[in-house]
């Protein structure tokens, strides 16, 4: 596994970690914030530009489909990334809110995502620190 590999699984899977404790302890705080991003046109196009520049990012610097688990799911975050940014720039308003809130489910699903988050972040997390713990014996 390269270390550009390894470095970014530890980065996004300590993002998906402290963000889902983060949502485990502020629920309603979390789901009004996010529902009024969504109604803020001009702070969800910020959101879709610096957003899209992480995803491009990432998609440019790790296009890695093979070589275990890892590489594919930290390859799959950055076109996740980029094709949700793409969306919020592309969508109306009006679809974005539908998508992202209703489509989405988010309030209803609220604890299903946030779980998911943890245990992507605590296996990116473990699986990159092991293959640094391996590359250095």
């Amino acid at each position: 596994m390269s270390a550009r590999t390894a470095f970014l699984g530890r980065l996004i899977g300590l993002y998906c970690i402290l963000y889902s404790i983060s949502m485990f302890a502020h629920r309603r705080a979390t789901v009004d914030a996010v529902t009024s991003l969504v109604h803020d046109v001009p702070l969800m196009f910020i959101v879709g530009v610096f957003g899209l520049l992480a995803g491009l990012a990432m998609v440019l610097c790790h296009n890695v489909w093979s070589g275990g688990a890892l590489p594919v799911i930290v390859t799959l975050c950055g076109w996740a990334t980029l094709v949700k940014c793409l969306l919020v720039l592309f969508l109306s308003p009006e679809a974005e809110a539908r998508f992202f809130l209703g489509g989405l489910h988010y309030e209803q699903l609220y604890y299903f995502y946030a779980a998911f988050s943890i245990l992507l972040g605590a296996y990116m997390v473990c699986a990159a620190s092991g293959s640094k713990a391996r590359q250095a014996a």
